[in-house]
């Protein structure tokens, strides 16, 4: 079973979604790290983002390993471990630059793809997995709060460290930037909406779990 979630920045997709697949017993695909990684390596390989052929060049021999276990969640790149360093500000304010570059994110959905199908029971979040990256999945969800509670936890997971301008680029700026790429603000066909605005983070999760089971049941 594929369980598939979409939705906006700040919206607690990673956390709800590996704590549902914890639950859960399945793998776990955070598929903006991989998108993260990949704007780490062009930095890093000082890959002009403008540049998108180059981009591509770099995406494509990008060294990446991604853990699918949602309790030791580990992200490498070649022998550097970035599982830390891929949240920092300074990747969150350029990684639209990679994720907007249509030979890059090809590359990354064809590995997504490919992760999903290894694993075969797994929750895989992202912004285009409900329609693009995953479409048949038995579960599609959309995964969305309001602005003002997706800007309060961003500001938080940062540890209260980023001023008002700076989460603003990171969370709505950002995904301004990313609807140019994929759809993630309104629930395709056949997409469930979980609006968490008013929700606890326990409460979300659950409300995940139940549709999962809905459908497994469904299936037996």
């Amino acid at each position: 079973m594929v369980i598939a979630v979409d939705g906006p920045s700040g919206s607690g997709k990673s956390s709800v979604c590996r704590a549902a697949a914890s639950e859960l017993g399945a793998a776990y695909l955070d598929t903006g790290a991989m998108y993260r990684a990949a704007t780490w390596y062009c930095l890093q390989q000082q890959v002009d983002l403008d540049d998108h052929d180059a981009v591509e060049v770099a995406v494509e021999e990008l060294p990446l390993n991604i853990s699918t276990n949602p309790d030791h969640q580990v992200i490498t790149v070649g022998q550097a471990d970035v599982t830390d360093a891929i949240r920092d500000a300074s990747i969150s304010e350029k990684v639209s630059e990679v994720a907007t570059n249509p030979k890059a994110r090809a590359l990354l959905i064809a590995s997504q793809r490919g992760i999903i199908d290894r694993e075969g029971f797994i929750v895989a979040e992202g912004r285009d997995i409900t329609t693009v990256v995953a479409p048949d999945a038995q579960v599609r969800v959309l995964l969305t709060a309001s602005a003002e509670a997706r800007l309060r936890r961003r500001g938080a997971q940062m540890g209260g460290t980023q001023d008002a301008e700076a989460l603003k680029r990171q969370v709505l700026d950002r995904d301004t930037k990313d609807s140019a790429a994929s759809n993630f603000t309104e629930a395709a066909d056949g997409v469930a909406v979980l609006d968490s605005s008013d929700l606890s983070f326990q409460e979300t999760v659950d409300s995940l779990i139940s549709r999962v089971q809905l459908a497994q049941g469904a299936r037996t």
